[in-house]
């Protein structure tokens, strides 16, 4: 696999690529924002995973995630020091896949690559199945991963999507919390139902239907499916 491994240290991306390249890793380093956004043509997804450290010489490393996003659908992982909980809900937010804190555990950092890689794998072999979801004015193409509302397309993160694919698979079942993170965060680590909140919240914003998903109190969520 191709990996991208963005990081201004010379010293620790030289340690990082020799282990990654011991586990079968073929390791491309930019040591700034703007050289890993030119290595992401955008016609191409030719990395597997993109490993990106927040502390760049250039640009916010958040800032890079954004614009990451909006270039290539290839998952990044964000490694930083910073662990508090609204940093990874921020980076969550902006479409990263995962989050790593510093000092991490070199076999936690290859599960979590591995993981992220199995996920837009099974993602992209499922691509070709043709199926659609139709809830009244919502429309979700599940293999292009397209969101419509009165055919009017909404953007959504990958997560946000994964979330509401998810609930719209099963109008009016309750999911508990601890099944929708583990469905589509795969993990349960602490801080992760406050991020599940943020893009409940995000999600009604954005479709503008602050009814669609509903809130059952002291187990999870569900889809209401509108009329029309």
């Amino acid at each position: 696999m191709r990996l991208l491994l963005v990081e201004d240290d010379n010293h620790v991306a030289a340690a990082l690529s020799a282990v990654l390249a011991r586990h079968g890793f073929d390791v491309t380093h930019a040591r700034s924002g703007e050289e890993a956004l030119q290595a992401l043509v955008p016609e191409s997804d030719c990395f597997g995973v993109v490993l990106l450290d927040l502390g760049l010489p250039d640009q916010d490393g958040y800032e890079v995630c954004g614009k990451i996003r909006k270039r290539t659908s290839t998952p990044v992982i964000m490694v930083t020091a910073r662990s508090d909980v609204r940093s990874r809900i921020h980076g969550l937010n902006l479409g990263a896949d995962d989050y790593v804190v510093k000092p991490y555990d070199t076999g936690e950092l290859l599960a979590r690559i591995h993981a992220v890689s199995r996920r837009n794998s099974h993602e992209d072999t499922s691509s070709g199945i043709e199926t659609e979801l139709r809830l009244g004015p919502v429309h979700i193409e599940l293999p292009t991963r397209r969101v419509s509302v009165d055919g009017a397309v909404i953007q959504l993160t990958r997560k946000e999507f994964d979330l509401l694919a998810l609930l719209a698979q099963r109008p009016g079942v309750v999911f508990r919390r601890e099944q929708i993170i583990s469905e589509v965060w795969r993990t349960s680590w602490e801080g992760t139902g406050r991020t599940l909140e943020v893009h409940v919240a995000s999600l009604r914003a954005k479709l503008r239907m602050p009814a669609l998903i509903e809130t059952v109190r002291g187990v999870g969520y569900r889809l209401v499916a509108p009329a029309g």
